[in-house]
């Protein structure tokens, strides 16, 4: 990825966990992967005030104590939370889950392909995606903050 701040895996399955990180290491993706074991989990970490937010969540559905779901809600209602672009990587082909990830604003929907192979393939596709794709940087929008209520206010007039 092009970016080298963490990736947060919201995931309780240890064994799946496992086959993520193993991914990242035949992939040499070189981001950090921090893991949590559920959404409270997740949320927990990402509230930390020490160390930088990470540039992805990629976030298991059916998860015990506070599901994916409820997770997404959660961050994407939280001003400082939602804009970090989250990978739902999950077991569910439900189609409620891929219409609820989808309302709460994921970036993507990828069901856990079985065959290792197959994952690593998933796994390549979400870092090409995310070392293509131009993300805004948080400093920069910070700084243009100014010049948005500006222009708001003109707009206004």
């Amino acid at each position: 990825m092009r970016d080298s701040r963490p990736v947060l895996l919201v995931e309780d399955d240890t064994v799946d966990a496992m086959t993520v990180r193993r991914a990242f290491r035949d992939l040499k993706v070189t981001n950090p992967l921090v893991h949590a074991v559920n959404g409270e989990d997740g949320l927990a970490r990402l509230r930390e005030e020490a160390g930088d937010k990470p540039c992805l969540i990629l976030l298991d559905l059916n998860m015990p104590r506070m599901n994916g779901i409820e997770f997404l809600r959660i961050i994407k209602a939280d001003g400082g939370l939602k804009k970090i672009p989250v990978v739902v990587l999950t077991t569910s082909s439900e189609e409620r889950d891929v219409v609820e990830s989808f309302r709460l604003s994921v970036a993507g929907y990828i069901i856990k392909p079985v065959d290792y192979r197959n994952f690593v393939e998933a796994v390549r596709t979400i870092n090409l995606y995310w070392t293509l794709s131009e993300i805004p940087d948080e400093n920069a929008e910070a700084a243009d903050a100014p010049y948005q209520t500006l222009a708001a206010g003109a707009r206004q007039s």
